[in-house]
This record gives C-alpha cells, structure tokens and sequence, in this order.
C-alpha cells in the first residue's frame, strides 16, 4: 500500500537541505555586500591627469586632478576628463560586484 501525503523519494529531507543551501547563499550575499561596501575602485581619464576613486556604495570618495590639466580657457575638457574617470571607476565596481555575486550563487542572479 502506497503512502498518503508527502513526497516520494524522501523530498522533505531534500527540501530541508534546500533550505539550508538558500539560508547558507543568503548569509555568503550580505557577508559579500558588507565587503562590496568596504571595496574602493580606481579609474584615471587623460593618461592619469584625473583619478577618481568610487566606494562599492558607488559614491565618489576621491577625485585627483594634476594641476596641469587645469586650463582655465578649457574647462570643458577638464569636465569631460571628471565625467570619463566617474564612469570607468563605477562601471568597475559593478563589475566586481557582479563578479562577487556570480562567485556565490554561481551564474544565477538574475533569478534571485
């Protein structure tokens, strides 16, 4: 006589392993988002004339600029320079932080 209820094959131990697994990812998330948070990225514009550095809470902690790439007759270019390092610094701390997140849930972030 077949059994009533529950899963074959012993699926409530299965699903309490899957439990553990999701608590276990969930703890490596926020312990990698506390670390992304700390992490600071680096970019330069210009050949190194503007540094920018961005935190993992993509906020500009730093901006270096050498004072040859003052002109006052040509404050466009230096903007220009500002906004290309900005970008670069925060497209790489995206990048580690999708990179960071791949590491634990193994490719499957975009279902999470």
């Amino acid at each position: 006589m077949a059994k009533r209820g529950g899963f074959p094959g012993g699926m409530p131990g299965n699903m309490n392993n899957l439990m553990k697994q999701a608590q276990k990812m969930q703890r490596q998330m926020e312990e990698a988002t506390k670390e992304l948070e700390e992490k600071e990225m680096t970019a330069t514009a210009g050949g190194g004339v503007v540094e920018v550095t961005v935190s993992g809470k993509k906020e500009v902690t730093k901006i270096k600029i050498d004072p040859e790439a003052v002109d006052p007759e040509d404050v466009e270019m230096l903007e220009d320079l500002i906004m290309a390092a900005v970008n670069e610094a925060l497209r790489k701390i995206e990048e580690y932080s999708q990179q960071s997140m791949n590491k634990i849930t193994g490719g499957l972030n975009g279902l999470l």
